[in-house]
């Protein structure tokens, strides 16, 4: 992807109010964010636009409330752990269609009330871009994650106010443009999760983009549904079985192997501690149902790892919210760190169950890039374009 948007050099920041449209969605437990690794990743980009003299104004969303104001999902619920994490304190302005009420102070950051509780923000309504654009003289977009969301304040704002890609959504398309266009060879891909109705369309791409690509979790269940195997009570897509055999001819004609589990986790119930045993070759009694990927596989695709250059993960390899149905993945998650951090790869993930996993396993600070998106992260891999890219290349 060549560069058509500008970055944070290319503005004069000083003295301007800067509308920074970030994603801070983080996971909280009785009004306690328990990981903030989504909010520190916004720093590099508020720190340097404080250095330089802007004033930052953050607008973001959070949950789906259709249009309408709910308290309980309200940004104010994250305006202590921003100002914890950003050193700063942190301003809430509730009525964003009323605009600033004189000029913003420049010694905190304003945080605008959820984007979402108006209607306009979702369906790119010129009117509500009207309201964001009040709240800044220059805009920064620093959001991955909803870059992949032709909303006012990803798409419709960039028509209004001088636009650039902050500092986290840079290094986002920089390691990923890397690794679609010219990524260090061998290229190994592990992709898991439930649905393979949802990833057909990464799937294909990846066969053309990778050497190997390990599948695992529920959609390994509907490759096995192909191959004629029995797998019980499994969770799989019967329908999607013709779209399994067209992957896989898709990656005989690009030189990509497809490799299954040969080993499975089964157990009667999916519930914390379950009975469950360990079968080999992969197939299921009829009152069962597989939940992991056994440690064969894991061992076995630890060998082809070895090799790689570029490893590229998306998904689970089991029902890894329920232990002891997690152990694949974390061990799969654990192998890949090591790796990485001993530099033999670059190692790239992303999606939220992703990232879960490997925050589990204790080993983020190991891999090369945590994607911060999840469909945005998808639709890159899969070759669609980004519209929020596209706005910021347009103006």
């Amino acid at each position: 992807m060549t560069r058509s948007w500008l970055t944070l050099d290319e503005l004069d920041l000083a003295r301007r109010r800067v509308l920074v449209r970030v994603d801070i969605i983080v996971p909280m437990n009785d009004g306690r964010v328990i990981d903030d690794s989504r909010i520190r990743a916004i720093r590099p980009t508020i720190t340097e636009i404080l250095h330089r003299g802007g004033v930052v104004v953050l607008a973001a969303h959070l949950g789906r409330p259709k249009g309408k104001a709910d308290e309980s999902l309200s940004l104010n619920r994250l305006r202590p752990a921003l100002a914890d994490i950003l050193g700063q304190s942190v301003v809430l302005h509730r009525d964003i269609a009323r605009g600033p009420d004189g000029s913003l102070d420049a010694d905190s950051i304003h945080l605008l009330e959820n984007l979402r509780f108006a209607s306009g923000e979702t369906g790119n309504d010129p009117v509500f871009c009207q309201h964001l654009a009040q709240w800044g003289d220059v805009y920064c977009n620093d959001a991955f994650a909803v870059s992949h969301r032709a909303h006012a304040s990803t798409c419709g704002i960039t028509t209004l106010l001088p636009s650039a890609a902050g500092r986290l959504l840079e290094r986002e398309l920089a390691v990923l443009t890397k690794i679609t266009t010219e990524p260090d060879s061998p290229v190994a891909a592990v992709v898991g999760g439930a649905k393979i109705s949802t990833k057909i369309s990464l799937l294909a791409s990846l066969t053309s983009m990778t050497d190997h690509v390990f599948v695992g979790g529920g959609m390994a269940n509907t490759f096995f549904l192909a191959q004629g195997r029995t797998i019980g009570a499994s969770l799989a897509e019967p329908d999607a079985v013709a779209e399994v055999h067209r992957i896989e001819e898709t990656a005989r004609q690009n030189a990509c192997e497809i490799h299954l589990p040969h080993d499975v986790v089964c157990a009667r119930q999916l519930r914390p501690g379950a009975r469950h045993a360990i079968l080999k070759p992969p197939s299921c009694p009829v009152d069962q149902m597989i939940l992991d990927t056994g440690p064969d596989s894991v061992a076995r695709f630890n060998d082809i790892l070895a090799d790689a250059r570029t490893i590229l993960w998306n998904g689970p390899i089991g029902a890894f919210e329920t232990p002891p149905f997690d152990q694949g993945s974390i061990a799969l998650a654990r192998s890949i760190a090591a790796r990485s951090e001993s530099g033999d790869c670059i190692s790239i993930a992303g999606g939220g169950e992703t990232l879960a996993v490997i925050s589990r396993a204790g080993v983020g600070k190991q891999f090369g890039h945590l994607s911060t998106g999840g469909g945005a992260f998808l639709a890159f891999l899969q070759g669609d374009e980004l519209p929020a890219i596209q706005a910021l290349g347009n103006h």
